[in-house]
C-alpha cells in the first residue's frame, strides 16, 4: 500500500528544558512545574512560529504515564488551557509506553494524509519527578507484560536490558561491549553540553568515558549495567507542527525551514512474549526496515540518526537492527567513532535519552525536533555537517523492550 497519498512536513520545533538530577536548577525539595506548564510552554513555543492558534486545526499530546505520575488523565483537554484560541478544537491523547511521543507524531501525520486537518499542533510530554526512583521504576514498568512483572527485578527495565547486556557478553565479549557501553555515554554527554535544554548541560565531568567504565554491582543495581548506562529521570515536553503543503502557506513558513516525511513504519510485538533472540531488537530492525522502504532509501543514504537509547546495550543493538553494522559487530562501529558528531552516521546528536533526557512521553517528538534543527541548519551549537550523499534523518522510537515501534524518515524540504 502506498501510505504517502499528499506531502507532509514537520516545522517549527520547540523543547522546554528536560528537567531532573544533573540540571543545575533541579531541587527535589523545591515545588516544580506540573504537565500544564511544561505544555503550555511547548505548546506556545510552536504557536510563535506559526502565527497563532488560529491556524491549527488539529491537535494531539503523547503522554504515557500521567494517571499515576500526576494523578492527571484528560490532557487533551489542557489545549485550551495553552491559548484560547485552541478553544473547541480537535484534540486526542495517545499512549503508547515510552514510544507515546513517536505515536503522537503518528496521529498527526495520520490526519494530514487523511486530509482532516492541514496543521496539527503535536506535543509530547511527561513529568515523572514527582515519586522516588524505586517507585518510578514501577510505573514505567507498566510498558511490559504485568505478569513478567510481578517476577521481574524491582527496577525492572533495567534488569530487562542488563539481561541482554549479560547475553550480549557471553556471546561477544564482555570487555570490549563495556568499553562500548562507556564510549557512547561519553559521546551522549559531550552532544548533550552543546544543547542548553538538555538535561546534562552541566555534567562538568573531566572524563565520562572513564566514570562509565563503573562495574556494574547487582548487589545495589543489576547485574550488567551501572547507573551510566541508564537513561535518566525525566520531566520535560517538546512540540512540533506537522503540516500539509496548504499548511505551510497558511503559516507563512518556507520550505526550507521544514523537513518532509519521507516515509515511515510503525508495528507492534507481543508484549507477553520474552525476546526470541536476546542479542537483537527484532521490532526495531522490522520498523527500520518497513520506514526505509516507505522512503525508498537504504540505510547508507541516512546522514544522522535519533535512537531509542534508554540504555547504552539499546543504542548499541540499534547500530545493528538498522543495518549500520552486522550483528555482533555493534561495538567495533562504536568504538571506531562511527557515531560521534564526526563519525559517518551521528547518532542523538543532542545526547539522546542518555545525555538530553528521557521524559518518556515527549521523547519521540524530541527525536523529531532535533532531526528538524539538524536538517534546516538551526541546531547551533550541536549543529552537525550532513554529507550531500546522507541527506536522510532517522528517528527510531521504542515502547517497552522492542514492543511499540515508530520510526521516521526525514529530508529537508527543498
Amino acid at each position: 500500500m502506498k501510505k504517502l497519498r499528499r506531502k507532509v512536513y514537520m516545522v517549527a520545533g520547540y523543547n522546554t528544558i528536560a528537567m531532573g538530577t544533573g540540571r543545575n536548577e533541579f531541587n527535589p525539595k523545591k515545588e516544580r512545574p506540573g504537565l500544564e506548564a511544561y505544555m503550555k510552554e511547548a505548546g506556545q513555543g510552536v504557536l510563535k512560529q506559526i502565527g497563532g492558534a488560529e491556524n491549527v486545526d488539529e491537535c494531539v499530546v503523547g503522554n504515557f504515564m500521567a494517571e499515576r505520575f500526576n494523578k492527571q488523565a484528560n490532557m487533551a483537554a489542557y489545549f485550551p488551557f495553552i491559548d484560547s484560541g485552541l478553544r473547541h478544537k480537535p484534540a486526542v491523547r495517545v499512549e503508547s509506553a515510552c514510544s507515546s511521543g513517536g505515536m503522537a507524531l503518528m496521529s498527526g501525520i495520520k490526519s494530514v494524509l487523511a486530509e482532516t486537518a492541514d496543521v496539527v499542533l503535536v506535543i509530547g510530554i511527561e513529568v515523572q519527578n514527582t515519586v522516588k526512583a524505586i517507585y518510578g521504576a514501577d510505573i514505567l514498568a507498566g510498558a511490559g507484560w504485568f505478569n513478567d512483572r510481578k517476577k521481574g527485578h524491582a527496577y525492572f527495565f533495567p534488569g530487562q536490558f542488563s539481561d541482554r547486556a549479560g547475553v550480549y557478553f557471553e556471546t561477544y565479549g564482555r570487555e570490549k561491549t563495556r568499553k562500548a557501553f562507556a564510549r557512547w555515554y561519553r559521546i551522549a554527554i559531550e552532544n548533550a553540553r552543546l544543547c542548553e535544554t538538555a538535561q546534562e548541560f552541566h555534567n562538568s565531568n573531566p572524563d565520562p568515558e572513564t566514570l562509565a567504565m563503573t562495574e556494574p554491582n547487582g548487589k545495589v543495581f543489576v547485574d550488567n549495567l551501572n547507573i551510566f548506562d541508564c537513561s535518566k529521570v525525566s520531566d520535560g515536553a517538546s512540540a512540533i507542527a506537522i503540516v500539509s503543503e496548504e499548511g505551510l502557506k497558511r503559516c507563512g513558513i518556507p520550505l526550507n525551514e521544514a523537513v518532509e516525511v519521507m516515509g515511515w513504519g510503525q508495528i507492534e510485538e507481543d508484549i507477553t512474549k520474552s525476546p526470541a533472540d536476546f542479542n537483537e531488537l527484532s521490532t526495531v530492525k522490522q520498523v527500520v526496515k518497513e520506514a526505509l522502504s516507505s522512503a525508498g532509501i537504504t540505510a547508507d543514504q541516512i546522514g544522522t540518526v535519533e535512537v531509542h537509547d534508554c540504555f547504552t546495550i539499546a543504542g548499541l543493538l540499534c547500530m545493528e537492527a538498522i543495518g549500520f553494522a552486522e550483528k555482533g559487530k555493534g561495538a567495533d562501529f562504536i568504538l571506531e567513532g562511527n557515531t560521534s558528531r564526526n563519525g559517518k552516521v551521528p547518532v542523538n546528536t543532542t545526547g539522546g535519552l542518555i545525555g538530553w533526557g528521557h521524559p518518556t512521553g515527549a521523547t519521540g517528538v524530541h527525536q523529531a525536533v532535533t532531526i528538524l534543527e539538524q536538517l534546516t541548519g538551526k541546531a547551533g551549537k550541536a549543529q552537525i555537517t550532513l554529507h550531500p550523499d546522507r541527506p536522510y534523518g532517522l528517528s527510531v522510537n521504542m515502547g517497552g523492550d522492542d514492543k511499540s515501534l515508530v520510526s521516521v524518515v526525514f529530508k529537508k524540504g527543498n
